[in-house]
């Protein structure tokens, strides 16, 4: 039985598929996983909430398990809250995908569809005394009692926003709910509200909420810092009268020395009643400022979650730890490429650039390499297995030691914003910029834009060089072939292209062009056209980001609704829902040597 293996990357998540003739899939997916979102205690473990799927960490080994959408029943990949109610299960709210309830075997998928939850986004979740599960969405509040829902919004009650970021619990148990227009306080049958009129909030967007062991309620605002709300009196912390690092504060927490503990922006702000101190990456071990969420830990260490990982602190010593399973630091892949030793090339958006050897990742941004800044557009490698990434500050040569930068101040590049590359038999390069085309033979350097070229416009996405050596151009504005001496344009009034804005352009064994359009894909054999789009075919989308063609001549399509295979008789749609895929968003996509296909994808 042959198997081919399908490689899936995502900004955030790296996914491998295997599909073999029996139409057996395995997917695995690589994900970011940095953006700490949430954080969950549980005996000698904790629960964390990822950009790139769910994380179970053992506090005292590191050892980790992953959960994502393809080896568990999450609905989506980023995690915004974690609850564990008394039962032990654990109750996984993600950004579109619903509620997951997980009892450590078992999954359980709660959203609009099929239940009374309000809105597949849910912002923030809290479990009352009695087992009540609270779910702040956009579109107000869904309670669950274990059988029955019951929404509230600003129709039916007095919440004051339908946003509901923020929630939590007293004593009394009633319920606080931050909320893009201030705080409402019920009771169970009596709703208080809190705004920037009728109370001292400083600011009317609430983002965390915690009740210290006092009973005093603190409240994380947007850009107006922290409000103490003791049920008379309101005390407001700021950057201008007090030691709090930043006045956007995502994640509150209280330790049991009664010290409140503040994620901002800009670090963790510690105040103990009298004192300031805060931690940032200047003078701890805090691997980036910004600080989504706080926890603390039955030992009374401190967890922070930030966007480089999660970090323990002991009241001494800082640990550091790594939630992905990948090198990649955010959630969008915009290129791909394959080099001669089989290593991968990613474009990882603000990510600079990203090599995996299959075991270890590399990673090259501004501070390590001679990239000029580290959103990479593309990347390409040339037959002497040099790369060229293509960034909006010009495009960067590098031969495995050296370094060299190329822009419109040192050379002949039109534009340094670079959309495409593509090298020839010769050895020359073509860059797709937006003003035209730069081709460089090593040394000279020629443009060619719509002044001087039969280029129908000057914005270049997509180069692909055929075998008798014809460059075709895919612009914003139609399709250019060139053959070195002349011209042919192809628009949609004299061809049958669907559409004038081209994104990609592949080429099959038989020699025919597959265009990805804004209004789907043509194929073109040289004298006929035919155009696939979502009312005629099973392409699942009609903006096609990314071809790639397989040894079975296969051809796979980018799009914003997942992925479509076309194999000249039948089509199959690979989604979040029916894949291994992180996300529907797909970018780019590639095949290597043994015929496994990669797609990078955003989210």
């Amino acid at each position: 039985m042959k198997t081919r293996t399908i490689l899936f990357l995502s900004a955030i998540a790296i996914i491998f598929n295997v599909f073999s003739a029996a139409a057996e899939d395995k997917w695995i997916q690589y994900t970011d996983g940095q953006d700490v979102l949430a954080i969950a205690e549980e005996g000698d473990y904790l629960w964390i909430g990822t950009g790139g799927g769910l994380v179970k960490m053992n506090k005292t080994t590191g050892e980790k398990t992953f959960y994502n959408t393809y080896n568990s029943e999450l609905p989506r990949n980023y995690i915004k809250a974690i609850a564990i109610d008394n039962q032990g299960n654990k109750w996984i709210v993600t950004n579109v995908g619903g509620v997951a309830k997980f009892d450590g075997t078992n999954w359980t998928v709660y959203n609009s569809g099929n239940t009374g939850l309000p809105h597949n986004y849910i912002l923030s979740i809290a479990i009352d005394n009695q087992g009540n599960k609270w779910f702040g969405t956009p579109n107000g509040i869904g309670k669950f009692d274990g059988t029955n829902w019951t929404v509230y919004n600003t129709k039916n009650s007095e919440l004051p926003d339908n946003s509901v970021l923020s929630i939590a619990i007293d004593s009394q148990d009633n319920i606080w709910f931050g909320t893009s227009d201030g705080v409402g306080k019920y009771d169970g049958e009596n709703w208080t509200v809190f705004n920037t009129e009728n109370s001292g909030l400083p600011q009317k967007s609430v983002r965390s909420i915690s009740i210290d062991n006092q009973g005093n309620k603190w409240f994380g605002t947007w850009i107006g810092g922290v409000a103490k709300y003791d049920d008379e009196n309101w005390t407001v912390y700021n950057t201008g009268n007090s030691g709090l690092p930043n006045n956007i504060v995502y994640s509150i927490a209280t330790d049991s020395q009664d010290n409140m503990w503040f994620g901002t922006q800009y670090g963790v702000g510690k105040y103990d009643g009298n004192n300031w101190t805060v931690y940032n990456t200047v003078n701890s071990e805090l691997p980036n400022n910004i600080v989504y969420s706080i926890a603390t830990d039955s030992q009374s260490n401190m967890w922070f979650g930030t966007q480089k990982g999660v970090t323990k602190y002991d009241g001494a010593n800082c640990s550091v730890y790594d939630t992905g399973n990948s090198g990649l630091s955010n959630n969008s892949v915009l290129s791909i490429a394959i080099d001669s030793q089989d290593n991968k090339w990613f474009a990882n958006a603000d990510g600079g650039g990203l090599k995996f050897d299959a075991v270890t990742w590399t990673e090259y941004n501004l501070n390590n390499s001679g990239l000029p800044e580290n959103y990479v557009k593309t990347i390409a490698i040339d037959s002497n297995n040099n790369k060229w990434f293509g960034t909006r500050k010009g495009v960067v040569e590098y031969d495995g030691l050296n370094w060299t930068l190329y822009n419109t101040d040192n050379s002949g590049l039109p534009y340094n914003i670079i959309y495409s590359i593509a090298t020839d038999s010769q050895g020359n390069k073509w860059f797709g910029t937006s003003a035209g085309v730069g081709k460089y033979d090593g040394s000279s350097w020629t443009v060619l834009n719509t002044d001087n070229s039969g280029l129908p416009d000057n914005e270049v996405r997509s180069i692909v060089i055929d075998s008798q050596g014809n460059k075709w151009f895919g612009t914003s504005n139609g399709l250019a072939k060139y053959d070195g001496m002349n011209w042919t344009v192809y628009i949609e009034n004299n061809s049958g292209l669907p559409n004038n804005g081209i994104y990609s352009i592949a080429i099959d064994s038989q020699g025919n062009k597959w265009f990805g359009t804004r209004t789907g894909v043509a194929k073109y054999d040289g004298t006929n056209w035919i155009v696939y789009n979502t009312d005629n075919s099973g392409l699942s989308f009609n903006n096609v980001f990314a071809i790639a063609i397989d040894s079975q001549d296969n051809k796979w399509f980018a799009t914003n609704k997942g992925v479509s295979q076309f194999n000249d008789l039948n089509w199959t749609v690979y989604n979040i829902g029916n894949s291994g895929l992180p996300s529907d968003i797909v970018q780019s996509i590639t095949i290597d040597s043994k015929d496994n296909i990669w797609f990078g994808t955003n989210g």
